[in-house]
């Protein structure tokens, strides 16, 4: 497996994909590297913009175990890990395994559901394992969550707490199409009542999980000049002296930015880092790691503002 590799089998996943999603290019291309570099994806937008479909329709291009889980105001944290039930036939405990027992988890809503069921995922998200009753299950190396949420001024959302959104690689915010993009929406899928699956769309499966882990061997071994590091430990540390900024990116971030600009780079059939790959990647990687100070809200500041300003400020190596 080399560079190349991964990039002619991105490839072939981003044209399944396309195959159902009409635009959204900037969102599956975050999907795949999230994907190569272990991370997870917080997708936010407006019902209907499809961001649900895009995570079900990436899902069907991998040879993964798919789970979903609608998340609701009354879900409790046992509906997505699991319990442990007695069986009086045997007069044994036997654990009976949540949705979060998967490979590739869509959390569809997330922040629909209080927070006490949202930390059920901290741990699956940070460790790929979850305890329950004491005992620790592993959950696998193919484990990935795609989560989506609505906004929060709408109606019977709760936010996401700062640990929980630092453990997602990329927020990203689905915004409406453009008129020829939702003129493509209308004349691919105007004539259904219903999404049809996505086999029925000609989505089939492109990769396993064992071809991922090769991948995502070949990324780990990339090469990342120390300018590029201290590239990225700019922008971070640069997040937390923003006077407009009261809680800056963690340290967490700066070590998911570096894997995520090397599953960039090999996206683009390169063994090597370069500034461009880190730039496309920290709008979505630091936006919502960021807490703005309380005057930076009242004049209408935005956190992806901040990393604007940030990415025109610091200066990239050459």
């Amino acid at each position: 497996m080399t560079p190349s590799d991964i990039k002619d089998v991105s490839a072939r996943l981003r044209t399944n994909v396309q195959k159902v999603i009409v635009g959204q290019d900037e969102a599956i291309d975050l999907l795949l590297i999230g994907l190569l570099s272990e991370g997870h994806i917080l997708f936010e937008g407006v019902p209907g913009v499809a961001k649900t479909l895009l995570a079900q329709v990436f899902a069907a291009g991998l040879d993964l175990n798919f789970g979903r889980i609608q998340f609701t105001p009354d879900l409790m944290p046992s509906d997505v890990l699991g319990t442990n039930i007695y069986r009086f036939e045997t007069g044994e405990f036997v654990l009976v395994k949540g949705p979060v027992f998967t490979d590739l988890l869509l959390a569809d809503e997330v922040n629909r559901t209080p927070p006490k069921t949202q930390a059920a995922l901290l741990q699956a998200m940070h460790e790929r394992e979850v305890t329950i009753d004491g005992k620790a299950y592993a959950l696998g190396s193919g484990f990935m969550a795609i989560a989506t949420q609505n906004p929060i001024e709408q109606q019977g959302t709760y936010p996401l707490p700062e640990a929980q959104l630092d453990r997602f690689l990329f927020q990203h915010i689905l915004d409406y199409p453009d008129r020829d993009q939702e003129r493509s929406i209308l004349a691919m899928h105007g004539h259904r009542a219903t999404m049809p699956s996505a086999s029925e769309m000609g989505v089939e499966p492109v990769v396993n999980l064992e071809q991922i882990d090769a991948m995502r061997s070949v990324i780990s071994k990339l090469v990342i000049a120390d300018e590029l590091l201290d590239y990225i430990l700019d922008l971070v540390r640069g997040t937390r002296d923003h006077p407009s900024v009261w809680v800056g990116a963690s340290p967490r971030c700066g070590t998911m930015m570096a894997r995520a600009a090397r599953a960039a780079a090999a996206l683009d059939g390169r063994d090597y880092v370069i500034p461009d790959d880190v730039k496309r990647i920290a709008l979505p990687a630091l936006r919502h790691r960021l807490v703005l100070s309380p005057s930076a809200e009242i004049e209408g500041i935005k956190a992806g503002d901040v990393v604007e300003q940030l990415l025109q400020q610091v200066k990239a190596p050459r």
